[in-house]
């Protein structure tokens, strides 16, 4: 019989057919590689998108976090359904990854657990099990074998590392899991030079009362929470007469800014299972006292640590935990003089990235944004005694915080949240004007005012707003002006100097009409960092995202960078201090002074 006759002349040779016998793969053949190859490559262009781009969309962003994950989905669906695999390749293929994934699943360093599972392990480990058999599609006897091996190396890796949450472009910060986190040097630190809970209280210096009046920065970007610090000149020439360091010293987790007052420092931190609201000596950066207790805010963005910056008022130093923790402090000896849980009402419960909003003091007030349920949106407490005094209905969520601000000869509080932007009556709480924006995502900056207008912000590339605030007759008129997306910030706050916007667009550094919102100029790459403005000179301070101190021109024309030097290390998303020519930073690392020439 010849061999076109012959239904046989072409099966499977005998080796061959004995190395899949040996693997249980009888009837196997080449796969259908291609759409898998596309859905790989679609992943990897999926998961790096937010990193290329200058400024992330909310809709990107999920892209990056969602789409490789949906692609793993989407390779095994290939691999069941469309692959030309066999029956049982396919079974033993599938309980393997199964098996594999729920292994290094369980192995994870706490860090790594919740939405790194699907952000990391899950792409990982299903995209090499999936290149694997696209490389060796024409291989049957070996392929599973091989994607069963990669798969493991690609969930396994991620069992030998930690996180420490992520940068401002949305990218891992990773370590491996046996080298120390950064939380943890502290710890070693704090135990090494003997730092106790009143380390340097005897030391104390400076009168035994501290009112508001005597703070030189009261509250969360100075004490009009505007970012700027009039009366200050200085010396742009850093090469001759650069700032001089102070002290430097090391911190705990936390996204706190400092206030000031006398020689004293506040700020908020992490150290183990306690949050500590700790004061500085703002001479030598020493413990003068801390106030600690038991609470530990963790999530994987940001990391662990409170987020809010204790507020000075005449009845004491009064720090807002993650958790909900409002706490009233001598702010001499650290002692308390009253607290509350936000959470022993059943209504209020924190959003995904914790309590932020910095407390609000005025006259005899303490107010926060809690976004509870019906009317417990934001919530004012007697400053004596905390007492409630009023609440109402607001957002149920921001990370933004109350602020003094007058429309038309009228005080009130403005309070920035996810559903837009309100002007609260301060005596009861009541809503005198409210513009509403609802968005899904957060609000992280401060609305800024300029006259009769003012300007919010929204993150995840949806820009900034202007309104007109006018009382017109018996009733309020608020208008929108313009929507820019020529400035999107994300959770950094602008400055306004002669009638221009300074802050970042994504993380590059930019400057926009203030009439128009029509962009001037955009340059300077400082990540997602924060401003300070000194307004008799025009000058401005950034501190970049990687704790760069860098001395600009406010110049609408151009970008005019005079001076800049490395000055902390570390992820530096916190706001910085300015008093005379003392400059106080800090993030989840270090914090230092600074001494600048004037």
């Amino acid at each position: 019989m010849s061999t076109s006759e012959n239904p046989f002349a072409h099966e499977m040779p005998a080796q061959h057919k004995n190395d899949a016998s040996r693997t249980g793969l009888e009837g196997s053949k080449s796969l259908r590689w291609w759409p898998a190859a596309v859905l790989l490559l679609s992943m990897v262009i999926l998961k790096v998108l937010p990193s290329v781009l200058e400024s992330v969309s909310m809709n990107v962003l999920m892209l990056g976090f969602m789409g490789p994950a949906v692609g793993s989905v989407l390779i095994m669906v290939w691999w069941m359904f469309a692959s030309r695999a066999g029956v049982k390749e396919k079974l033993i293929g599938v309980a393997g990854v199964a098996v594999l994934g729920l292994i290094a699943t369980s192995l994870l360093h706490f860090t790594m657990e919740g939405m790194s599972v699907i952000l990391f392990l899950i792409p990982a480990g299903v995209g090499l099990f999936g290149l694997a058999l696209v490389i060796l599609a024409h291989q049957p006897a070996s392929r599973l074998t091989a994607a069963l091996m990669c798969s493991a190396v690609g969930f396994g890796v991620w069992d030998l590392l930690h996180s420490e949450g992520v940068t401002g472009k949305f990218d891992a910060e990773l370590g491996w899991r046996w080298s120390p986190m950064r939380e943890e040097k502290y710890l070693r630190s704090l135990a090494e030079r003997g730092a106790a809970a009143n380390g340097d209280v005897g030391n104390n210096a400076g009168s035994e009362t501290v009112l508001r009046a005597d703070a030189q920065w009261s509250d969360f970007r100075g004490p009009l929470r505007d970012g700027k610090l009039p009366g200050i000149v200085l010396n742009e020439d850093w090469t001759t007469t650069p700032p001089r360091l102070v002290w430097k010293t090391p911190i705990g987790p936390g996204w706190s800014s400092f206030t000031v007052a006398g020689n004293r420092l506040f700020t908020q931190e992490q150290r183990g299972d306690n949050e500590v609201v700790v004061c500085l000596n703002a001479d030598t950066g020493s413990i003068l006292w801390t106030h600690e207790y038991p609470d530990r805010f963790w999530e994987a963005i940001a990391g662990v640590g409170p987020r809010a910056t204790p507020t000075i008022g005449d009845e004491g130093v009064v720090s807002f935990g993650a958790d909900g923790q409002l706490t009233c402090l001598d702010p001499v000896t650290g002692d308390v003089r009253w607290e509350r849980d936000i959470q022993a009402d059943p209504d209020c419960r924190p959003p995904m990235w914790g309590y932020s909003a910095s407390p609000f003091i005025h006259n005899d007030l303490v107010v926060i944004h809690v976004g509870g349920k019906a009317n417990k949106g934001v919530l004012a407490f007697d400053a004596k005694t905390g007492e409630p005094r009023w609440s109402v209905a607001s957002g149920n969520h921001s990370y933004s915080s109350p602020q003094l601000a007058t429309f038309d000869g009228v005080e009130g509080i403005l309070m920035s949240t996810n559903d837009g932007l309100q002007f609260l009556n301060e005596t009861d709480g009541a809503t005198i004007w409210n513009h509403e924006w609802k968005i899904e995502n957060y609000r992280a900056t401060q609305p800024m005012v300029v006259d009769d207008a003012v300007f919010l912000a929204t993150s995840l590339g949806l820009g900034t707003r202007r309104l007109t605030v006018k009382h017109e007759a018996e009733a309020w008129k608020v208008t929108e002006d313009w929507t820019s997306l020529d400035m999107k910030p994300d959770y950094n706050d602008s400055v306004e100097y002669e009638g221009h916007i300074y802050g970042f667009d994504g993380n590059i550094f930019a400057c926009i009409n203030l009439e128009t919102g029509k962009r001037q100029w955009k340059k300077g790459r400082y990540g997602n960092g924060q401003v300070l403005l000194l307004p008799d000179a025009g000058q401005m301070l950034v501190i970049s995202e990687t704790g760069d101190l860098v001395l600009l021109k406010a110049d609408p024309k151009k970008h005019v960078e005079i001076a800049k030097i490395p000055a902390i290390e570390g992820k530096t998303w916190n706001h910085p201090v300015l008093v005379g020519s003392r400059l106080y930073i800090r993030n989840g690392e270090e914090a230092a002074c600074y001494e600048l020439p004037l």
